[in-house]
């Protein structure tokens, strides 16, 4: 249930928050106050008329702007409100979308994204007796680090599978009863198939919960599906964020698939990709996000090159009780991963969708070649332990994808191990 009575007070309490900000990066933040000299003195009138005409003012801030001011004020930028002994924290983003920069949090910014990731626990029912384990090496990125201090002040116990195997962390997982299980979609299909190769029974697992992240595949309902069926007892939940932004979304407890932006520490706004129009409830646009809880190094208007479809904002709550934003199919893809192949619009998300639909197939990689005037896409296959005839296999997605994309795929498949498996971001397309 959310804390606002309507989207009035929402929106009161983000304009209030905005202001707040504005005034202090105003006075203290030397790549802000370069980007806000022409905001002049703020509007007044409606919450939602004002926030409105504020953020009109506000000039968007996109990620080569960041990677400049750290290459030019090395090694933290300009983004900084305070003196640097106020700060505590250091993280760093992955670079999978080009050059990664640091972010530094205080305590204060630092315990508001502790409180956001209670929130996605929350959502996905998490009860106190759970107890959480973490496949995952603990490296410079933020998730790892918020999430799992998150559930230990929850009070949770709490299992750390960094410097382990695939193998040892599934004995583990087993041994010690755990009941959450916090990675990537990639990698929970990876121990499931690790699993499947061993013997290993995952319905004597205690896992009743599968929290992921890091890629859009927890929202893709194919792959939802075969989450759900390598972990028979468990039920997949999604969310996102960023290094540079913190936990943004939570998945809604009544419709799986649909994300709620967390609008009490988050301003969203999904707009033309490029561009200042937004675009309307329910097409697909880019998500763009002002930060209200990290006031240490904000965002404005933060191009995040993420697209999503968002709900039209009615002030009707959701049937699981909340007034936050939904994004209907989570993160649907980026803005600086669609292909285009013969004129046609290629999604990584939404190729992954026919692919994890075919089944039979343990992991996939495509390369896109365009070494000729006509562009070609080959996607290669492994077939999983549940395929028949890997023959058959290949002939059906073949047929799946033209179906789908109107568009000539090439299909091979190639032999069980041949493929790489990711414990992070999974990079299956490469050109």
């Amino acid at each position: 249930m959310s804390e606002f009575q309507n989207r009035e007070q929402l929106t009161a309490h983000q304009l209030g928050e905005l202001v707040s900000l504005l005034g202090a990066l105003r006075q203290s933040n030397p790549f802000y106050q370069a980007k806000l000299r022409a905001l002049g003195t703020l509007p007044h009138g409606s919450a939602e008329g004002v926030l409105a005409q504020v953020l009109a003012l506000i000039p968007h801030t996109v990620k080569a702007e960041l990677v400049a001011d750290q290459r030019d004020h090395s090694p933290f930028g300009t983004n900084l409100t305070f003196p640097m002994a106020s700060y505590v924290r250091c993280h760093q983003t992955s670079g999978s979308a080009g050059s990664p920069i640091r972010w530094l949090d205080t305590s204060a910014s630092w315990e508001a994204m502790l409180e956001q990731w209670q929130r996605v626990f929350a959502a996905a029912g998490v009860k106190p007796e759970d107890r959480f384990f973490f496949a995952f090496s603990f490296g410079p990125f933020l998730g790892f680090w918020t999430a799992f201090e998150a559930a230990t002040r929850l009070g949770n116990l709490c299992f750390p599978g960094g410097g382990l195997s695939s193998l040892a962390r599934l004995h583990n997982l087993i041994d010690n009863q755990a009941t959450i299980l916090c990675c990537t979609p990639t990698y929970a299909l990876h121990l499931g198939e690790v699993a499947a190769a061993n013997q290993i029974d995952l319905t004597t697992s205690a896992i009743r919960r599968l929290i992921v992240a890091g890629e859009p595949g927890g929202s893709i309902p194919s792959t939802r599906r075969r989450l759900e069926a390598l972990w028979p007892k468990a039920r997949v939940c999604d969310h996102h964020g960023m290094t540079e932004v913190g936990p943004v979304t939570y998945e809604c407890p009544d419709q799986p698939g649909l994300l709620h932006v967390m609008e009490r520490s988050y301003i969203a706004e999904v707009l033309q990709p490029g561009a200042s129009e937004p675009v309307a409830p329910g097409e697909v646009g880019e998500l763009v996000l002002t930060t209200l809880k990290r006031s240490g190094s904000p965002l404005l208007r933060y191009r995040t090159c993420d697209l999503v479809a968002a709900q039209s904002r009615t002030g009707e709550r959701c049937t699981c009780g909340t007034l936050d934003l939904g994004l209907r199919g989570g993160i649907i893809g980026r803005t600086d991963d669609m292909v285009v192949v013969r004129g046609v619009n290629l999604y990584p998300s939404a190729v992954e969708e026919v692919i994890r639909r075919v089944g039979g197939i343990a992991e996939y990689q495509v390369r896109v070649d365009k070494s000729s005037p006509l562009a070609a896409v080959v996607v290669q296959v492994e077939p999983g332990p549940d395929a028949c005839d890997a023959t058959l296999v290949a002939d059906q997605l073949r047929r799946e994808l033209h179906q789908a994309f109107a568009l000539k795929f090439e299909v091979e498949t190639v032999p069980p191990g041949t493929l790489p498996r990711f414990e992070l971001k999974a990079k299956r397309w490469r050109s």
